[in-house]
């Protein structure tokens, strides 16, 4: 049962699959994802709640914040206990900054392309699927597609890893002008800049899921 007065956030469980996503070249007249109306809640936790979960129960509810990359929650569940939800924010940070390159290379990897197939197939973890959504990325008409579809691949050519940008809040325009910005920087630039885009990701999600404290 939620606490009483707790924030509660939906959690719908959905894995999608190509028959029930909307594919992204549609308008948006008509295109309807399948999955939404059996909604789950989960009640947000309390600082003091998270700092009490065993490393395990840490990992099985903060695994998903870092991108099919649950390594990143077991190393920043040894850093507690959180004296705040930013040095939580931050703890998620650190465990990727300490990381090996490789490691770091993977995790970037692990990213979904913004309006990408795997968008097109439903098969994205459920938080980027909503944060995609939510930019407006699942209404894209056929021009904008193809445009999303053009970047992802000049950019993948270019530095070997996908685009990275923390979009909740950002509108389809402000993602397109910062594709064509960074696609111009170095490989180590836009390597760090994608590292730190990660730790934005990070912040939105643990605020998602963590009461303020």
């Amino acid at each position: 049962m939620p606490r009483p007065g707790g924030r509660i956030v939906a959690d719908t469980g959905y894995s999608g699959g190509a028959g029930n996503a909307c594919r992204l070249a549609q308008p948006v007249r008509g295109c309807e994802v399948k999955g939404l109306a059996s909604e789950r809640v989960r009640p947000m936790l309390s600082l003091a709640e998270v700092n009490a979960l065993s490393i395990d129960a840490f990992v099985a509810r903060f695994g998903d914040v870092a991108e099919n990359s649950p390594w990143v929650a077991e190393a920043a569940a040894a850093m507690r206990p959180y004296r705040s939800r930013d040095a939580m924010v931050a703890a998620f940070a650190q465990a990727v900054r300490r990381a090996p390159r490789h490691m770091q290379v993977t995790l970037i990897r692990a990213h979904p392309d913004l309006a990408g197939r795997a968008a097109m197939a439903g098969e994205m973890a459920e938080d980027s699927r909503r944060e995609q959504a939510g930019a407006g990325l699942d209404r894209l008409s056929p021009e904008e597609f193809e445009r999303f579809t053009a970047l992802n691949g000049l950019y993948r050519r270019t530095f070997g890893f996908p685009f990275i940008l923390a979009v909740k809040g950002a509108t389809k325009e402000q993602i397109l002008e910062a594709f064509e910005t960074r696609v111009g920087n170095t490989p180590e630039v836009e390597f760090q800049t994608a590292l730190g885009q990660i730790g934005r990701i990070f912040r939105f999600r643990i605020e998602d899921r963590v009461l303020p404290g």
